[in-house]
C-alpha cells in the first residue's frame, strides 16, 4: 500500500512506523460521511496486516473539533426520499468501521480533542488510548433529534459506573475532558499544548506509547459530573422513564428541576427507546451483538416520524419546537419497543466485517 490514501475528506498516511488518520471536512465539524467511513476502513486494513505498521492514530486535522457526528441531514434526506435505504447503508459500514476498531490487534490512539459527539463517540469508544483535553466536549446528544446513543452507546453508556450513563443517554448532557477521565470514557488527559508532542514521539517510538503518554498527562480539574453522580444514581435508578421523570419531579431541588425540563425537550420514543438498549446491552454475548441490536433498532428509528421532525427542529428550521409522535411518554407502548427492537429478516442483520 502507498503511504498515501487520498479521499475527499480523510487524511490517511504513514509516519515512522505509526499509520495517521485525520479526520478532515472542518466545515462541518467533521460530520462522517459514508465515502469517510470507507476510507478509513480501507486504511485499518491494509495496515492491520502491514508488518510496517505498529499503531495507528486517529484525530482531526484542523477546527475546533473531534467529530460532530454523522451527517444527519443526508440521513433525514434518505429518511423522508429513498426509505431509509441510503441511511441504513451508512449505518451498516459505520458500525462495521466502530466494531474494527474495537477488535483491532494494534493500539489505536484516539484525539477527543474539541467537540466528540455522536458518530465521535463512536470512533473514540472502542479506540485502545482515548486521550481528552481541556477542550473535550463528549455527549450522545441523540434524544433531542428523534435518534438513540448508537455507534456503540448502549455498549459504553450501560457499562459506566452507577447511573452515569442512563444520564447522558436520555438528557445528552456533556462531559468535559475532566469529566471523561473520571468516568472512565478517556484514558488519559492531555492539555491542548501538548497534543503535537505527544504525537510525534508516539510516531517516533510507538511501542513506548504508554510511557509518553503518562510523562505528557496533566492533572485535570475537579470532574463537576462527579459531584452529581450520587444524585444521578438516585434519580436515574429505574429503566422505567416514567418512574424517572417522577423521581425528578418529586426531588423538586435546582438540579433535579433543570434536568426535567432538559427532558422536556427529548423525544418520549427515543429516551425509551435509550433506556431499553442500555438494559438490553448489558445481555449483549459481545459488541458485535450489541451493534446488531443497535442496527436493529436504527432501521426502525430513522423511518419513525421523530427523527424528521427532530432534526427539522433542531438543525433545519432551529425552533427548537419539536412536535414529538408520540407526543407523551404514556403513549410510546411496548408494543412499539418490541417491534423497534425485532430481528431484521435475515439477509438484512447486521454482520461485523
Amino acid at each position: 500500500m502507498s503511504d498515501e490514501i487520498s479521499a475527499e475528506a480523510i487524511l490517511a498516511r504513514i509516519g515512522g512506523r505509526v499509520g495517521h488518520l485525520s479526520l478532515n471536512r472542518p466545515k462541518a465539524l467533521h460530520a462522517l460521511t459514508l465515502p469517510m467511513v470507507r476510507a478509513m476502513i480501507a486504511a485499518l486494513l491494509a495496515w492491520r496486516d502491514d508488518p510496517a505498521v505498529d499503531a495507528v492514530i486517529l484525530d482531526h486535522a484542523e477546527g475546533r473539533g473531534f467529530c460532530a457526528g454523522g451527517d444527519i441531514a443526508f440521513l433525514r434526506d434518505s429518511a423522508l426520499n429513498d426509505g431509509g435505504v441510503a441511511a441504513r447503508q451508512f449505518f451498516y459500514e459505520e458500525y462495521q468501521l466502530n466494531h474494527l476498531i474495537l477488535t483491532y490487534d494494534k493500539p489505536i490512539f484516539a484525539f477527543m480533542d474539541g467537540i466528540t459527539m455522536g458518530g465521535g463517540v463512536g470512533l473514540a469508544g472502542p479506540s485502545r488510548y482515548r486521550i481528552a483535553t481541556e477542550a473535550t466536549r463528549l455527549a450522545m446528544p441523540e434524544t433531542g433529534i428523534g435518534l438513540f446513543p448508537d455507534v456503540g452507546g448502549g455498549w459504553y453508556l450501560s457499562r459506566l459506573a452507577g447511573r452515569l450513563g442512563r444520564y447522558m443517554a436520555l438528557t445528552g448532557a456533556r462531559l468535559d475532558g475532566a469529566d471523561c477521565l473520571w468516568a472512565g470514557l478517556a484514558t488519559h488527559f492531555l492539555p491542548q499544548a501538548a497534543l503535537a508532542e505527544a504525537k510525534a514521539a508516539l510516531i517516533a517510538d510507538p511501542g513506548d506509547a504508554a510511557a509518553i503518554l503518562n510523562r505528557l498527562s496533566a492533572v485535570p480539574p475537579p470532574a463537576k459530573i462527579a459531584a452529581q453522580a450520587e444524585t444521578i444514581d438516585r434519580l436515574f435508578a429505574s429503566d422505567r422513564y416514567e418512574d424517572i421523570l417522577a423521581a425528578l419531579a418529586a426531588d423538586g431541588g435546582e438540579w433535579a428541576t433543570t434536568t426535567l425540563a432538559t427532558l422536556g425537550h427529548k423525544s418520549p420514543q427515543t429516551c425509551k427507546v435509550a433506556l431499553r438498549q442500555l438494559q438490553g446491552s448489558l445481555a449483549c454475548a459481545d459488541f458485535a451483538a450489541n451493534m446488531a441490536m443497535e442496527y436493529r433498532i436504527g432501521s426502525r428509528v430513522l423511518l419513525r416520524p421523530d427523527f424528521a421532525e427532530g432534526v427539522r427542529a433542531v438543525i433545519i428550521d432551529k425552533d427548537h419546537a419539536p412536535k414529538w409522535n408520540p407526543a407523551t411518554p404514556e403513549a410510546v407502548t411496548d408494543d412499539l419497543l418490541d417491534a423497534i427492537f425485532a430481528p431484521l429478516p435475515a439477509d438484512e442483520e447486521w454482520k461485523p466485517l
